[in-house]
């Protein structure tokens, strides 16, 4: 998780081409069928550094199910506040962004639906509001 976040910081600092390259070597190391929450978190991030929407849209399936593979035990792991039912709101977010750009509106607006169904795993804290927020705004962008 600490070369994840490191690409992470890759990425916020402006280097985009940095942290694709190393999320590339993690998911080789990782590979398909490796830790669920290393998966889920390095697909999540790996998104969010591609140029093409397809892509983009393909890194957050790959996140989405390895969400979905993932117990709470193992999130607790790594940090005994995590639960995986609060990956969700952000993992359909990402994946209705990802339908908008590539045009499917019907799949984005599902996508806006199944993370709203999914706020209440969320607290009140500035991540749900970002998260409650970005869905507002997605939901605009879609024509309600």
């Amino acid at each position: 998780m600490a070369r994840i976040h490191e690409g992470l910081r890759l990425h916020v600092g402006g280097d985009r081409a940095g942290a694709r390259e190393l999320f590339a070597r993690l998911w080789a190391e990782v590979g398909p069928d490796g830790d669920p929450l290393h998966r889920c978190a390095l697909a999540h991030h790996m998104a969010d550094v591609r140029d093409d929407p397809a892509e983009e849209l393909d890194w957050d399936l790959r996140a989405l199910a390895a969400a979905d593979s993932l117990t709470d035990e193992r999130a607790k792991e790594y940090h005994d506040s995590l639960a995986v039912r609060g990956f969700y709101p952000s993992l359909h977010l990402n994946l209705g962004e990802d339908y908008r750009k590539l045009g499917d509106f019907d799949r984005a607006r599902e996508q806006v639906a199944l993370a709203r169904e999914k706020l209440s795993a969320l607290g009140d804290d500035e991540y749900a509001r970002g998260i409650r927020a970005a869905l507002d705004g997605l939901a605009e962008r879609l024509g309600g």
